[in-house]
């Protein structure tokens, strides 16, 4: 099974959960991504991600002036999102428990 496809299920899950305690800007959330050891993950599904969870509502954004080039602009969890975020890590492990349970014979 590729990594790629396993990410496209729980993008949205990563992202909120970067986001739980420091807002950031597209790329800062893509590092912070890969640092969390989704090296797989790509540019253009992390800017998608985010926009499309601030389309649903999930996220705040603002823009901050950088010395360094053009103006970040940064997202943070809301209400929303952080509801989101609490009942996607709920999915998440409830899908994990089951797959461990299916997969343990085979460890």
């Amino acid at each position: 099974m590729e990594t790629s496809q396993l990410l496209k299920g729980v993008l949205d899950l990563a992202v909120l959960a970067v986001l739980r305690h420091d807002d950031g800007y597209g790329y800062d959330v893509l590092r912070r991504l890969r640092q969390a050891g989704l090296d797989e993950v790509g540019d253009a599904s992390v800017y998608g991600t985010l926009r499309r969870l601030y389309k649903a509502g999930c996220l705040t954004t603002y823009v901050v002036a950088s010395e360094e080039g053009p103006h970040r602009k940064y997202y943070g969890l809301n209400d929303l999102g952080r509801a989101r975020l609490v009942e996607s890590t709920t999915t998440w492990r409830d899908f994990a428990v089951t797959m461990e349970r299916l997969l343990g014979d085979y460890s």
